[in-house]
């Protein structure tokens, strides 16, 4: 999957992932290959990434939105 986290001042990471594990409204929630489309809102809290190297990466968010089709993730974060 392609991933983009971006914030109002710069973007955090751009590259391809296995696994996105988000922190929504509702409780944290992951995003694998071929998800069914979906757009949420995120709460504060961590962003948690596994890149197809197999490398874990980690980004504190303060909330924002996400969305996911046809393998494209893209956050949109504060």
């Amino acid at each position: 999957m392609l991933l983009e986290i971006v914030t109002p001042e710069k973007k955090m990471f751009s590259g391809t992932v296995d696994l996105i594990q988000l922190p929504g409204i509702s409780g944290s929630f992951e995003i694998l290959k071929n998800h069914a489309p979906l757009i949420s809102t995120l709460d504060r809290g961590v962003i948690k990434i596994k890149t197809t190297e197999g490398q874990e990466q980690l980004f504190e968010v303060d909330g924002g939105v996400v969305e996911c089709k046809m393998n494209i993730v893209t956050v949109l974060a504060d």
